[in-house]
């Protein structure tokens, strides 16, 4: 049997993200059966097992993906641009409505409760450093401690992956962002 390159391999592995990414943001975690998994993926149950392990490894590799997509744009632009991003292009953000799902596993299951904190240590990273970097600059308000001004921006993503994710309308959303970050902002007299 010839060797497979390591450039055909990660081409396979993103090949199984993407269609993996549509077949849970269509069906759910619960109804992203392996043979949905398969058809949405284009590839057996044995090459998806071969890269992720599992269904719930698969999940899981989609979690770190988006989780460093995310960290970058947060690292670079804030946490309000990834907002911007995901409201901007909601089908490419599609299956971050599972998190309704995954809010349940969360709570009801220790294990994959770890595995799932664990993708998102790096985009928690780098929220607290650009906000640092934002409040070293004066441009943050000082009312409010950094660590608040996260847990409210990250409030505010969750609600909108929740309002995407129950098809409800977009519209003025960027209005809202808006005025998200003017929250967030010094007042300059």
């Amino acid at each position: 049997m010839p060797k497979v390159s390591d450039q055909d391999l990660a081409l396979r592995r993103h090949e199984i993200l993407d269609g993996a990414r549509q077949c849970f943001s269509e069906f759910g975690y619960d109804g992203a059966t392996v043979s949905r998994l398969e058809a949405a993926t284009g590839k057996s149950r044995g090459a998806i097992f071969h890269h992720f392990g599992s269904k719930e490894g698969l999940f899981l590799a989609l979690a770190e993906d988006d989780a460093e997509s995310m960290a970058q744009v947060a690292e670079n632009a804030g946490l309000v641009e990834v907002m911007r991003d995901i409201v901007a292009d909601p089908e490419k953000h599609g299956w971050l409505g599972t998190r309704l799902e995954i809010a349940r596993r969360l709570r009801s299951d220790a294990e994959f409760r770890g595995k799932w904190l664990e993708h998102q240590d790096r985009l928690d990273e780098a929220v607290q450093s650009r906000l640092g970097q934002t409040s070293l600059s004066g441009s943050l308000r000082d009312d409010y401690s950094v660590r608040t001004m996260q847990l409210f921006l990250e409030l505010m993503l969750d609600g909108i992956i929740v309002r995407i994710a129950s098809g409800r309308p977009v519209d003025e959303l960027d209005r809202v962002l808006d005025l998200v970050e003017d929250s967030v902002r010094r007042k300059t007299t």
